[in-house]
C-alpha cells in the first residue's frame, strides 16, 4: 500500500464538542478537582509495542503517517492494551515542511533526512503555505476513523512541533546535538529565519485548526529543540512562535504547550493562554509548580528511562511524583517520548500506578 502522492480533500466542517465518557484528562487540563490524575504517553502508539512493529515490518514510515487506516490502527493500539485515558494521533511533526513542499525521507539509521535544507533568503521565498485541507487531508481522514474506533471513550489528542523545532530540521537537513547550521542561519539571517518561522506558524495554525474541526479534542505544540537555545534566544525564535499558535486555538480547543530542556521558560509560558505546560524530568515537580505559580495544569515528567526499572519502582516513584506534583492541574505523563526497549510490563506499571493513585488520609 502507498499512498505517498495521493490527496485527501476534506470539506470543511464545523466542531462540534461531544459527549466524552472519560473526560478525566479534559477536566485536568481545566484545572478542576478531579479523582485521580489522567494518564498517557508520548509516543505512546509506537516502537515499544509488538502490534506496532508488526505493521512497522510491512510498511514505511510515512506510508504509515499517510495512510488513514493504518494511522488510526496504530493510534488505538495502546488504547487497547493499556487504557490510558486519552489517545494521539499517530502521525509525525514533518509532515507539516512535507505539505509545505519541502522533501523530507526518512533514511535508515540516521531518522528524519532533508535533501534540500533551506538555507538562504531565496529558499525561504520560495516556501509556499499550503492548503492544509488539501495536502493533509490524510491527517484529517485518520482523525475521523479514529474518532470512530474511540467511540467517545477517552479524548483524541493532535500535535503539531514548533515552528522553532520544524526549522531545526528543515536548516539543519537531519537531527543533531548541537543544530549549530539552524541556531547559525537564525544569528546570521534572522529576517529569513523569522519569514520562515512565521511561514511554518501559519501553516501550522491552520494544520491545527483543521485537526480540531475533524475531531481532535485538545492539541499539542512540541518543542523537542527549545532546549537547544539560550532562554533570550528562546524568547524570540521560538516562544513567540508557540504563543501565536496557543492564541489562535485557545478558543477552539485546550493547547498543551511542551518545551523539552525549557524550564528556564516556564515562568513567562505559564502567563500565556496555554491550558497545560508540559515539562520534562530535568526539575523537580515543586520547582515546576513555583515558577508556574500553581496557576496551570502541568504535564509530565517521569524521566523516560526510568521505565527500565522493575515494576514495583516504578509504580512507587509514580505515586512520589504524583504525591509531589498534588493530583489537581496534573496530567501524568513522561518527560519525553516511550524508549522502544521499555519492557511491556513496566509501561503498564506506569499506567496502572497513575489510575491506582488514592490520596494519603
Amino acid at each position: 500500500m502507498n499512498v505517498m502522492n495521493t490527496r485527501y480533500q476534506i470539506p470543511d466542517t464545523r466542531y462540534h464538542k461531544e459527549m466524552i465518557k472519560n473526560d478525566l484528562f479534559l477536566r485536568a487540563l481545566k484545572g478542576e478537582t478531579v479523582e485521580r490524575p489522567p494518564v498517557w504517553l508520548m509516543r505512546q502508539a509506537g516502537r515499544y509495542l509488538p502490534e506496532f512493529i508488526a505493521l512497522r515490518d510491512q510498511y514505511d514510515f510515512f506510508t504509515r503517517c499517510q495512510t488513514p487506516e493504518l494511522a488510526s490502527e496504530i493510534t488505538v493500539q495502546p488504547i487497547r492494551r493499556y487504557g490510558m485515558d486519552a489517545a494521539i494521533l499517530f502521525s509525525d511533526i514533518l509532515v507539516v515542511p512535507q505539505a509545505m513542499d519541502i522533501e523530507v525521507i526518512m533514511k535508515e539509521n540516521t531518522g528524519p533526512f532533508i535533501p534540500k535544507p533551506i538555507r538562504s533568503q531565496k529558499d525561504v521565498d520560495a516556501i509556499q503555505i499550503p492548503d492544509v485541507n488539501i495536502e493533509l487531508g490524510y491527517v484529517m481522514e485518520a482523525i475521523k476513523m479514529t474518532k470512530e474506533m474511540l467511540n467517545d471513550d477517552i479524548p483524541l489528542i493532535g500535535f503539531a512541533g514548533s515552528p522553532w523545532t520544524i526549522l531545526c530540521y528543515v536548516v539543519q537537513g537531519q537531527g543533531s546535538k548541537s543544530y549549530d547550521i539552524a541556531k547559525g542561519f537564525c544569528f546570521e539571517h534572522p529576517a529569513a529565519a523569522h519569514m520562515l518561522l512565521q511561514k511554518i506558524t501559519d501553516t501550522t495554525i491552520a494544520y491545527l485548526k483543521a485537526k480540531v474541526a475533524a475531531g481532535v479534542n485538545a492539541v499539542q505544540v512540541f518543542d523537542s529543540w527549545g532546549g537547544m537555545l539560550s532562554p533570550v534566544d528562546y524568547q524570540e525564535f521560538s516562544w513567540k512562535y508557540i504563543n501565536q499558535i496557543i492564541e489562535a486555538l485557545k478558543d477552539d480547543a485546550p493547547v498543551i504547550a511542551f518545551g523539552k530542556g525549557c524550564w528556564f521558560a516556564l515562568e513567562e509560558m505559564s502567563k500565556s493562554n496555554a491550558s497545560a505546560l508540559g515539562v520534562d524530568w530535568t526539575i523537580t515537580p515543586k520547582m515546576a509548580r513555583q515558577l508556574t505559580g500553581g496557576n496551570i495544569t502541568l504535564q509530565g515528567n517521569f524521566d523516560p528511562s526510568r521505565l527500565l526499572s522493575p515494576p514495583a519502582v516504578i509504580k512507587k516513584m509514580v505515586t512520589e511524583m504524583i504525591d509531589e506534583f498534588g493530583k489537581d492541574k496534573l496530567v501524568a505523563n513522561l518527560g519525553h517520548g516511550i524508549l522502544p526497549n521499555i519492557p511491556l510490563d513496566n509501561a503498564k506499571a506506569f499506567v496502572d500506578a497513575v489510575k491506582e493513585y488514592q490520596v494519603k488520609n
